[in-house]
């Protein structure tokens, strides 16, 4: 039997160490992980995908995306083949943003978000891991490590202005139900993970590896 790629992508500024705790079989998977790299000037959301699936070199993968990620793996799915798409903590349309960043939008209130404050760490972190997770700080200094000024203002801006108004019906959402980030209220068809975080592919990896590779395998894709 032939492995099945499966590829990676963590959440904005997020570095692929949020996967560590998700194990899956290596002799039924062949596991990879893609990371952020520095945006080129003036790069469009498609064309930065386009650079990213250059990194993608097996057939018919699976492409795995939290948050920004998310969004971005659904961007690299419309460049290649793909096997499945699943999106953890993310929105599979800007019709599941959030008010705020919709809002955001309407009056490039984006522009205005000084960044440099938002790379403090308590800052972040608080915003990220939220109020109660117990080591925020060193999970902070730990996952998000893409601390570049520029690439933060250009993937919030990617974000605000996406534009994706109808979803690819080949995604899979997996959504947790206290998700701060992207609230569950917005949020339509989806697998639910009742206490699950912005944050839940790593704080309830237990629920990932166990379910995981049936979805992947189409055994118990709807839970």
């Amino acid at each position: 039997m032939n492995k099945i790629p499966v590829y990676f992508m963590p959440g904005l500024a997020a570095n692929p160490l949020i996967f560590e705790r998700i194990k899956l079989d290596d002799a039924l998977f062949d596991v990879h992980y893609l990371e952020w790299e520095i945006p080129k000037p003036k790069e469009t959301l498609e064309d930065y995908a386009k650079r990213i699936a250059l990194h993608i070199k097996e057939e018919n993968p699976v492409l795995i995306g939290v948050s920004f990620g998310g969004i971005l793996v659904q961007e690299i799915a419309d460049l290649i083949n793909i096997r499945k798409i699943i999106i953890i903590s993310s929105v599979k349309t800007r019709l599941e943003l959030p008010k705020r960043i919709k809002f955001a939008k309407k009056t490039s209130a984006y522009k205005l978000i000084p960044m440099r404050l938002i790379l403090s760490l308590d800052k972040l972190a608080k915003m990220v891991f939220g109020e109660k997770l117990k080591h925020r700080i060193q999970l902070y200094d730990t996952f998000l490590s893409v601390r570049d000024v520029y690439y933060l203002k250009w993937a919030v801006e990617k974000v605000v202005l996406w534009n994706r108004l109808e979803a690819n019906d080949r995604v899979i959402h997996i959504h947790g139900t206290k998700d701060r980030i992207f609230p569950i209220e917005n949020i339509n068809n989806c697998t639910v993970l009742k206490g699950g975080t912005h944050v839940m592919v790593y704080t309830q990896y237990r629920w990932f590896n166990a379910h995981l590779p049936d979805i992947i395998l189409d055994k118990n894709p709807k839970l």
